[in-house]
């Protein structure tokens, strides 16, 4: 086993690999040497570099089984998986068309089984790989607004750890449980920057992640530095969420 984080020689694919935290992925395996392949639905402006070296687009629906399938037929070797794809946006239950709910689920839990059912077999032609579940603290936690995202990441911790007892021991299969990142479209979320100071403020490191630090868990994970590390999930949440009891409280609550 090598202590090294360096992955020259291997290629990663990322899915939504372009924007936010995917290209903070992107651009850490990049500078641990990987090829990265970035898959979108939309190809952006710009690509995904570091230190010289850029990643390659290729436009892809990850929940589309057949497109997967070419896809996968299209490369020469994959050795890490990212599926990073996902997202949502604030939509009660009981609110808009059902289809839209049931189409946030094929996007955070369909689109990583099928993208990782379908590269296995080119992980397992060069020995094995490693696989990684981008989850959230939704996941975790009850998840109002954003109920179809919870539950769908809720479902990726066991696809998770079923997938890394089903494909040891050549493929390692891990998660990331992401808490609040800052990327391009954190103001979406989280208001003007007086909002998003606001809520970095309850983080107990102070501040959201950055999409790269995100890609550095990625690296280690994917890295020989994980070899004995399947079936895991590593909270990225800054500490977490101060409950809310303790402000609620009020006893002792002079005191604090």
């Amino acid at each position: 086993m090598s202590l090294t984080l360096d992955l020259a020689g291997k290629t990663a694919v990322v899915t939504g690999g372009v924007r936010g935290v995917g290209a903070g992925i992107s651009r850490a395996l990049l500078d641990a040497g990987a090829d990265v392949v970035a898959v979108a639905r939309r190809e952006p402006e710009t690509l995904p570099g570091a230190d010289g070296r850029t990643a390659r687009f290729v436009s892809l629906d990850a929940r589309d089984p057949d497109a997967a399938q070419a896809f996968a037929d299209g490369l020469d070797r994959v050795d890490v998986l990212v599926n990073n794809a996902g997202g949502a946006p604030f939509l009660p239950i009981a609110d808009g068309p059902v289809r839209t709910h049931i189409k946030i689920i094929e996007l955070n839990l369909t689109a990583a089984l099928i993208m990782a059912r379908t590269l296995r077999p080119r992980m397992l032609e060069h020995g094995g790989g490693s696989v990684i579940n981008i989850s959230s603290v939704s996941g975790v936690r009850p998840s109002p607004g954003t109920a179809a995202y919870g539950a769908a990441k809720a479902g990726l911790h066991n696809l998770t750890q079923s997938l890394a007892v089903e494909w040891a021991p050549d493929i390692r299969v891990n998660a990331l449980t992401l808490g609040m990142v800052r990327t391009e479209l954190a103001h979406l979320h989280y208001g003007d920057e007086a909002g998003l100071q606001a809520v970095a403020d309850t983080v107990p490191l102070g501040r959201l992640a950055d999409p790269y630090e995100v890609g550095a868990a990625c690296v280690f994970l994917a890295s020989d530095l994980a070899s004995y590390v399947t079936g895991s999930t590593i909270l990225l949440h800054g500490g977490g969420e101060r409950p809310a009891f303790l402000d609620a409280a009020t006893v002792n609550k002079e005191e604090r």
